[in-house]
């Protein structure tokens, strides 16, 4: 796989990892994963958001009052 990006990004990520010694290739995987996992919950969100406001789930500390 190749990936493409902006000099600006570049830029921040070779200097995000000179600043916390982590390789590029790593910072990049991990990224990734955050944003998958993030798109993921938005989806979830979207599609249950109705559902949860008709049973007064309205804010995440509903959500955990009601799994604890």
């Amino acid at each position: 796989m190749s990936v493409s990006l902006s000099k600006e990004i570049l830029k921040g990520l070779n200097e995000f990892a000179k600043k916390t010694g982590r390789n590029k290739s790593d910072i990049v995987k991990e990224s990734l994963s955050l944003f998958l996992w993030e798109m993921k919950l938005r989806d979830l969100q979207k599609r249950m958001g109705s559902k949860a406001k008709k049973l007064g789930i309205v804010t995440e500390e509903d959500v955990f009052k009601k799994i604890s």
